[in-house]
C-alpha cells in the first residue's frame, strides 16, 4: 500500500499539464461544464418545485387519513363524493373524527390591479381545524363572518401593495363572481403550477361562493383517529367498509398521489425530466469534442509511450485524470451560477425554487459520470494507435 502511495506521489500529472497548456481549450470546456450543469440544475430545481407546490396543501392538512373520489385526479380536479361516507366511516374502531373539505378553482378580482386571476378556494367547518397551519387556526374566528377569507401571503401575481397592507391590520375587499368578499387576514402556503394562490374560508361561505354545489358534495374527507391507532391499518378496514364510490389513503399516501400525478399523468413532470437527460447529453458531446481534439493533438505522444512500453491503461488513466479534473472545475461555476438563477425564477414565478445539498450531490455526480463517459468514448482511437503507423 505505502509502495503504490509513492508511486503515486512520483507520478507526473500528465493529464492537468495538458490541459494547462491549452487554456483556451480548457475555459472552453468549462464553459460547456458549466453550462450543462446549469441546465441540469435549473430543470431539476423546477422540477421539485413542481412536486413541492402541488404537495403543499396536501402536507399541511390536519388528517391522518383522507377520502377523495375515485374520479380525482389532483386538488385542482377533484371530483365530489357523498358526505354520507363520512357519517359510515365513524362507524370503523379508531376514527375520532371525519370532517368534510371544500375545494375549488374559481378567478378573483385581484384587489391590488382588479384584474381577474385564478385562486384555490378552500372551505371547512372553522369550529373543527382542517390544516396544521399556525396562521390559520389563529384567525378561525374570522372566517366564521359572512364573506370573510383569509389570503396567501405568498402569490403569484402583483400584490406587493395589498399584503402590507393586510399585515398592518386593514382590511381589503375584492369580488368573486360578482360578490364582495372581504380578506380578514393571511396565511403562508404559497403558489403552485395550478394556481396563482390560496383563499381559504368557512364551508358556509365557500357553499355562498359556489352556490351550484350542494352541501352533501365534498371534495375530501378529513380523518382523524384515536390515539394508539395505525392509519395503515384503519385504512385497510375502511377500504372494506365504505363503498367503492370512494378512495381512502392516508396523509402519505395522498401526498404520493399528487406527485404522481404531475409525475407521470403531467406533461410537465415528463419535459423536466427530459430536460435534464438533455443537458447531460449535451454535456456527454461537449466534453468528448474537447477530449477528443486533446488525443488526436497528442497521438503521437502517445504512440511513443507505448513505443516505450508503456500500457494502454496507463495512456487511459491520462484521458481519464483530464476528464475528472474536468468535472471538478466544470462543476464550481455550474453550481454558483443556479444560485442567483433560483432567486431570480422564485420572485419570477412565487414557486419554491432552492438549492438543496442533495440536488448539488447528484448533479455532481452525474457531471461526473459525464466527464468520464466522455472519457471513455474519446480513448477509442488512442486504444487503436500503433506506434508504427505514427511515424
Amino acid at each position: 500500500m505505502i509502495g503504490f502511495i509513492n508511486q503515486l506521489q512520483r507520478r507526473t500529472p500528465l493529464g492537468w499539464l495538458q490541459l494547462r497548456k491549452e487554456k483556451s481549450r480548457l475555459l472552453v470546456a468549462l464553459a460547456g461544464i458549466a453550462f450543462a450543469d446549469v441546465l441540469m440544475f435549473m430543470q431539476l430545481g423546477f422540477m421539485n418545485a413542481l412536486y413541492d407546490s402541488n404537495t403543499r396543501l396536501n402536507r399541511a392538512l390536519n388528517a391522518d387519513i383522507v377520502l377523495l373520489s375515485p374520479k380525482a385526479r389532483n386538488t385542482q380536479s377533484l371530483s365530489f363524493f357523498s358526505r354520507r361516507r363520512l357519517y359510515q366511516a365513524m362507524d370503523v374502531s379508531g376514527v375520532k373524527s371525519a370532517d368534510p373539505m371544500y375545494i375549488n378553482t374559481i378567478s378573483w378580482k385581484n384587489p391590488q390591479t382588479r384584474r381577474d386571476t385564478t385562486v384555490q378556494v378552500v372551505g371547512f367547518d372553522p369550529d373543527r381545524p382542517a390544516f396544521n397551519l399556525a396562521d390559520v387556526n389563529r384567525q378561525l374566528d374570522k372566517i366564521k363572518l359572512q364573506d370573510n377569507v383569509l389570503f396567501d401571503r405568498k402569490p403569484r401575481g402583483e400584490y406587493e401593495e395589498v399584503i402590507p397592507r393586510l399585515e398592518n391590520g386593514q382590511i381589503v375587499k375584492t369580488e368573486i363572481e360578482r360578490r364582495t368578499i372581504t380578506i380578514a387576514g393571511l396565511f403562508t402556503l404559497g403558489a403552485s403550477f395550478g394556481a396563482d394562490g390560496s383563499v381559504i374560508t368557512s364551508q358556509e361561505n365557500f357553499l355562498r361562493m359556489f352556490p351550484r354545489r350542494a352541501v352533501g358534495s365534498i371534495s375530501l374527507g378529513l380523518i382523524q383517529l384515536e390515539p394508539g391507532y395505525d392509519s395503515q391499518q384503519v385504512a385497510a378496514v375502511l377500504k372494506s367498509h365504505l363503498p367503492d364510490d370512494v378512495n381512502v389513503m392516508t396523509i402519505e399516501e395522498f401526498v404520493k398521489f399528487e406527485r404522481d400525478y404531475w409525475n407521470k399523468e403531467s406533461p410537465i413532470g415528463f419535459i423536466f425530466s427530459l430536460g435534464t437527460a438533455m443537458a447531460f447529453v449535451v454535456g456527454i458531446v461537449i466534453v468528448y469534442q474537447v477530449l477528443s481534439t486533446d488525443v488526436n493533438a497528442h497521438l503521437k505522444e502517445y504512440a511513443t509511450f507505448k513505443a516505450m512500453g508503456y500500457r494502454n491503461a496507463y495512456l487511459l488513466g491520462v484521458v481519464f485524470e483530464e476528464a475528472i479534473i474536468l468535472a471538478c472545475l466544470g462543476f464550481i461555476p455550474g453550481a454558483v451560477l443556479p444560485l442567483g438563477l433560483y432567486r431570480l425564477a422564485a420572485n419570477a414565478t412565487a414557486l419554491p425554487i432552492y438549492m438543496t445539498v442533495s440536488r448539488a450531490i447528484l448533479v455532481f455526480i452525474l457531471t461526473f459520470v459525464m466527464c468520464v463517459i466522455s472519457g471513455a468514448i474519446a480513448t477509442r482511437k488512442l486504444q487503436s494507435a500503433d506506434p508504427a503507423d505514427m511515424f
